[in-house]
């Protein structure tokens, strides 16, 4: 049988660095799904990545420093290869790629309820857990979420473990501020909201 694992991280990097590590444990990357907030328009339309706000492609930099600052902060084969721009409902922009991201955008264009919490619950996470998800997305964080065989779940879940948030202490602390549940029409979070929110958990 096939499970679905989860996991939400703090800055693209750590979630780059899980996919990388579950396609070499033998994910196959179409079965493997990315989606990161890009409030702050970190990746433009023509695949340019620029994290470090300095106008120069990061990929570049890092190849002529010797892989330095993000040798594969974009430029990486399997699924980090087909990174596009997508907008969700809720969520603002997002940088994504794979099955999930693509049932969440054609749930969203085809007017059909739940965009990536439906996409999310659809798959098999419960609804507590999509919402939180989907919140740390709009929050700034990034999405990994994988189809695996159920006899490999427990070791993939350790790989994708590694550098993740802890998602009921982040829910815990977004309910102690007030918040209830994911609202795909609430607006997305701004650059400046997005820069904060980073902030507070930095180091957590």
């Amino acid at each position: 049988m096939t499970a679905i694992i989860s996991r939400l991280y703090d800055n693209y990097s750590d979630a780059q660095r899980a996919v990388a590590d579950l396609e070499a444990a033998g994910v196959p990357h179409s079965d493997i799904s990315i989606i990161a907030n890009n409030s702050d328009n970190w990746y433009d339309q023509n695949g340019r990545v620029d994290r470090d706000r300095d106008g120069a492609d990061d990929r570049a930099e890092g190849a002529g420093a010797g892989a330095g600052i993000g040798a594969g902060v974009g430029g990486a084969a399997g699924l980090l290869a087909g990174l596009g721009l997508l907008a969700i409902p809720g969520l603002g922009p997002v940088v994504a790629a794979g099955w999930l991201a693509a049932t969440a955008a054609g749930a969203a264009a085809g007017a059909a309820a739940g965009g990536i919490v439906g996409a999310l619950t659809q798959a098999g996470v419960s609804k507590e857990d999509a919402d939180t998800y989907a919140e740390g997305v709009r929050r700034g964080g990034t999405l990994v979420t994988a189809r695996v065989d159920d006899a490999d779940r427990s070791r993939l879940e350790a790989i994708l473990g590694r550098s993740s948030v802890n998602l009921q202490t982040r829910r815990a602390a977004w309910e102690k501020a007030g918040w209830i549940t994911y609202d795909p029409a609430a607006e997305p979070y701004s650059a400046d909201q997005v820069r904060k929110e980073r902030e507070l958990y930095r180091g957590l």
